[in-house]
């Protein structure tokens, strides 16, 4: 199984799937190949031997199955280009100097707008700046003596650069007419079918959400936990099953700083706002949405890595807040708990890769349908409905079978799963998350 496989979970069913990528790319899951390049790199600096260094520094960027780092070195000066989404980042290095630079946007004509966001932006960069080209395209610029620049600055730098570049095109091609994007020739389109697909399943789950919020049993006013659930559970779940770019990427995300800003605002009013916000996407037609549909190319994720431990705790904070629900019929807000510690964990943490393997499974198992209309075929429930435990079991077994060399401890214990409801089902499925032993072995 491949290592870009294994992180997006593209094949734990033994069946042939389609190759369809889940999630944002997190640059987390290195091999130790890449882990020995980038001490190699470290110790070559010291000596030194720069240009020695920042060979073995692409090595440690470069993904085998992204093909996203492309390098020479020669004559004492070393060229590069980094894939990042939408943006292609070239570099140049030699004994004196390292610049590297990239093209966010091209311009018609300049824009009052968004230069002063741009020069607004520069002061909360740490390395890079945004700039204009002889030819007043946007662009952002590092450059720094290489006796200056180490390992450690260079990855800091370039990742800062690229994950700005990359967000940046599509917020200002998306609010300004005169900009456009620069080099659409690196994305990756996907079919129609698959753009419908997704398309209408994010239409759905918005309005199955704002129905619930607008005619559901439960005050909005009495009991915000319960919708911010709803609402933040959907925002994550459809950042990472449909992984749209641009306009509704940035909503989704703006939604999760919304909700959890220190600004004073009550959560029946944080949950007033993310029902506007839902609304608007629902809104918007299957034009704009297929724009945004495209597979890119990565280097750098925007996640923390974070410790098993992290996960556990997380569940121990959330899950037991789905039992009052439960138990009162609230079927919806009681599913939309576990729902929302997935998606929050994957949103915004680089789990261990068993982790996410498993909560891509929680995602494949209660979304099925969506999966199938995907081409995905999959068999984890009886033609009555009910849940296929020997399916489930299963597919839990192919993932401990994927990490037995790397995690010798891991052993899901699937007798504590539940199958008698979808409800059950996802609540004993976090406990079982919660129980595994992820104790790695050291490289």
């Amino acid at each position: 199984m491949g290592f870009f496989s294994r992180i997006f979970g593209g094949h734990i069913n033994q069946k042939e799937q389609p190759t369809i990528k889940f999630g944002r790319y997190s640059d987390a899951y290195k091999t130790p190949e890449q882990y020995k390049a980038w001490d190699l790199s470290l110790s070559l600096f010291d000596k030194g031997k720069y240009l020695d260094a920042y060979e073995s520094f692409f090595e440690y960027l470069s993904d085998e199955e992204e093909e996203n780092v492309h390098w020479t070195c020669e004559n004492g000066v070393c060229r590069f280009e980094i894939l990042q989404g939408s943006k292609r980042i070239t570099g140049v290095a030699d004994a004196k100097k390292i610049k590297v630079e990239t093209v966010v946007a091209k311009t018609e004509a300049l824009n009052v707008g968004f230069l002063r966001r741009l020069i607004e932006s520069n002061f909360d960069l740490k390395y890079s700046r945004y700039a204009l080209d002889e030819h007043s395209n946007i662009v952002m610029v590092f450059d720094t003596y290489t006796l200056d620049g180490s390992p450690y600055k260079l990855y800091f730098a370039i990742k800062e650069l690229a994950t700005n570049s990359d967000k940046q095109d599509d917020l200002l091609t998306d609010e300004f007419e005169t900009v456009h994007l620069s080099d659409t020739g690196i994305l990756q389109p996907i079919s129609d079918v698959e753009k419908e697909v997704k398309f209408h399943f994010f239409r759905k789950k918005i309005n199955e959400v704002l129905n619930i919020y607008q005619q559901g049993k439960l005050n909005p006013q009495q009991y915000p936990g319960a919708y911010a659930y709803l609402f933040l559970n959907l925002s994550y779940k459809l950042d990472y099953l449909t992984k749209p770019e641009g306009f509704a990427m940035e909503a989704l995300e703006r939604m999760h700083r919304m909700y959890f800003a220190k600004d004073g605002k009550t959560n029946v009013h944080k949950n007033q706002m993310l029902q506007k916000e839902f609304k608007v996407l629902s809104e918007r037609n299957e034009a704009d949405f297929a724009k945004e549909f495209y597979n890119v190319t990565s280097t750098f994720g925007i996640t923390s890595p974070v410790n098993h431990e992290k996960v556990v705790s997380f569940i121990d904070g959330e899950l037991h807040h789905m039992e009052w629900y439960k138990e009162n019929g609230h079927t919806e807000i009681a599913l939309s708990i576990p729902g929302y510690i997935v998606g929050y964990c994957l949103f915004n943490y680089a789990v261990p890769l068993p982790d996410r393997q498993l909560f891509y499974l929680f995602y494949q198992i209660l979304e099925v349908d969506y999966f199938k209309a995907l081409g995905f075929d999959l068999d984890y429930y009886n033609e009555d409905g009910s849940l296929n435990k020997r399916a489930i079991k299963r597919a839990i077994d192919q993932i401990e079978d994927q990490n037995e060399n790397v995690f010798p401890n891991f052993n899901p214990n699937t007798k504590i799963l539940e199958y008698q409801s979808i409800v059950d089902f996802s609540a004993s499925y976090l406990k079982m998350i919660r129980a595994l032993d992820l104790t790695k072995i050291t490289r």
